[in-house]
């Protein structure tokens, strides 16, 4: 059976470390610490593991966050991800945040949120949905389909997440019948 928390997928990578790159997870977050990068720039971390020492990406991911926690860095709680993502100019979209919640976390005790820089995804079997506040002004929803349903308040394409559509929201008052119709084919079909 597939990893399925965050927590689970790193101690997966983790377990495996040494058989892809030939060093334990112990053993990276040493190099990383000896090299000059800071540790606490994950994104540069990453791209020095892949440019420099040809790092599969989810080790590098690994890694980065290992030599992150190593320094100091506390990983953020799901809802301190949230907080972040609305702020400032984006805080006006909170609501509509909050109720993509409310439905979604509606559909079962199954339905897992997680955290993330710049989404917030909701988990089933699979990820089925993600919630981004894509601008100032919009809340992207990226959506996972195996059988997509018509609508035409979906757009395919990049999504946020792992959605194979997206669909834009601007007010609490868009989120309509059809859209808690959209959001629970992406429930049903990702169990």
């Amino acid at each position: 059976m597939k990893p399925t928390s965050p927590e689970a997928m790193m101690a997966a990578v983790s377990a495996s470390m040494k058989e892809r790159t030939g060093h334990t997870l112990e053993e990276w977050v040493a190099v990383v610490d000896s090299s000059g990068i800071d540790p606490l720039d994950q994104k540069a971390v990453r791209r020095w593991l892949k440019t420099e020492h040809g790092v599969p990406q989810n080790s590098q991911w690994a890694i980065a966050d290992a030599a992150a926690v190593a320094a100091g860095w506390q990983r953020p709680t799901t809802e301190e991800y949230i907080d972040r993502q609305y702020v400032g100019p984006k805080e006006p979209l909170r609501p509509v945040f909050e109720r993509v919640r409310e439905i979604v976390q509606g559909f079962g005790d199954d339905v897992r949120m997680e955290g993330r820089a710049t989404y917030t995804p909701f988990v089933r079997g699979r990820q089925f949905a993600a919630v981004a506040a894509a601008t100032r002004s919009r809340v992207d929803v990226g959506l996972r389909y195996t059988d997509p349903p018509t609508s035409e308040l979906l757009t395919t394409g990049k999504a946020p997440g792992q959605g194979t559509h997206t669909l834009s929201l601007r007010s609490v008052d868009e989120i309509t019948a059809e859209v808690e119709r959209l959001l629970r084919a992406a429930y049903d079909q990702n169990g």
